[in-house]
């Protein structure tokens, strides 16, 4: 049977130092692909990728018809180290049940690999490509009643990055307020960027009435749905009450919205953003919860009223995101997969907690 995983990089290696310790000389031809591939009992296929390897680092050169030829010189080339393999440490490794089920992860990949090639390669608009965007934006109208332009979605690389961009966008100068307790990150997020940040007691329902009274906050950075790590959740009325306080301040809310896509209920949770979708929040999610840890990509959602002001003070910078993850969560939302998932999950919860 022949060899397979890393067996062209063992051929690879081994003609490589023949190559260098002059067994081929420069200017000597190569036995071809069959050969090699019959003499170390792999297919042509992983022979041939040895071979590509070797031509693109310059070590041969091919000539059509006539095979691979060496243009290794010692003066040409500095060496290359050898090739240490290595392997992610193991441990106590355990993914959620709530992940992305890995074969379906892969599956994408490759005909992401397969259909965009060299696409991939391109360099991301600022604000993250415009077919993720789309497909963001149609994923937010259909669940959770969030209807808003691509042109208002900023993709970036995880929550704590989006965070940081509210403040740039934002400025300093605001007091920013936040839940008590709260992700700690969050806090620390925004005390890392240079503002003053002030914690405000949860009640059974969300933030107690009379902090938000009296804090000299005009950002309040919320969790609306399941707050981590009260589990609160805060109330219709106590919603409706963050957005008369961010308009009573001329103030904006950051809503965070982790975890509400997978609520058992079979009625997504209001977001602040379909509350007030024109003027005073700016919704934050991101798919590290969804599709799986790794993925350190997230979205936030402008007002139309910030839109201009983001283009003047953040429009010059750069998408953190790489273009293959942007592919493979539009991939993922455009085929129903990403929303089969969540709904399978929702049926999980919804039956825990039948039992």
């Amino acid at each position: 049977m022949p060899k397979t995983g890393g067996a062209y990089l063992e051929i690879y290696e081994k003609l490589r130092k023949q190559i260098t310790e002059g067994v081929y000389p420069y200017g000597s031809r190569m036995p071809s692909k069959r050969v090699t591939a019959e003499e170390n009992g792999v297919s042509v296929v992983t022979a041939e990728h040895a071979y590509a390897i070797l031509v693109d680092e310059g070590y041969l050169s091919a000539r059509e018809r006539s095979g691979f030829f060496v243009a290794y010189r010692e003066s040409d080339l500095q060496p290359i180290p050898e090739a240490r393999y290595t392997q992610l440490p193991q441990g106590n490794v355990t993914l959620e049940d709530e992940t992305l089920p890995f074969p379906l992860y892969a599956r994408t990949l490759r005909r992401i690999l397969a259909d965009y090639g060299e696409q991939l390669l391109v360099r991301s608009p600022g604000i993250g490509l415009k077919v993720l965007r789309d497909a963001i934006s149609e994923h937010l109208a259909r669940a959770r009643d969030i209807h808003v332009l691509p042109e208002q979605i900023i993709i970036g690389s995880g929550a704590e990055y989006l965070y940081s961009l509210v403040v740039q966008l934002l400025g300093r100068e605001s007091v920013y307020a936040v839940e008590d307790p709260s992700y700690e990150v969050i806090r620390r997020t925004y005390i890392t960027q240079g503002v003053s940040v002030d914690t405000l007691p949860m009640g059974k329902d969300g933030i107690l009435s009379s902090s938000l009274e009296q804090t000299p906050a005009t950002v309040l950075h919320v969790t609306p749905f399941r707050s981590f790590p009260s589990g609160i959740t805060a109330s219709a009325s106590k919603r409706r009450e963050y957005i008369r306080w961010a308009h009573a301040r001329g103030g904006y809310l950051i809503e965070d919205d982790y975890d509400s896509a997978f609520s058992p209920s079979s009625k997504a949770e209001d977001t602040l953003y379909a509350l007030d979708p024109d003027s005073a929040v700016l919704y934050v999610s991101t798919f590290s919860r969804t599709v799986a840890p790794s993925i350190r990509a997230g979205y936030m959602v402008l007002p139309r009223a910030l839109m201009a002001v983001y283009e003047q003070t953040l429009g010059f910078t750069s998408c953190s995101v790489p273009v293959l993850e942007q592919v493979l969560l539009t991939e993922l939302l455009r085929s129903g997969d990403f929303d089969r998932h969540i709904n399978h999950v929702r049926r999980r919860r919804r039956q825990a907690q039948e039992k």
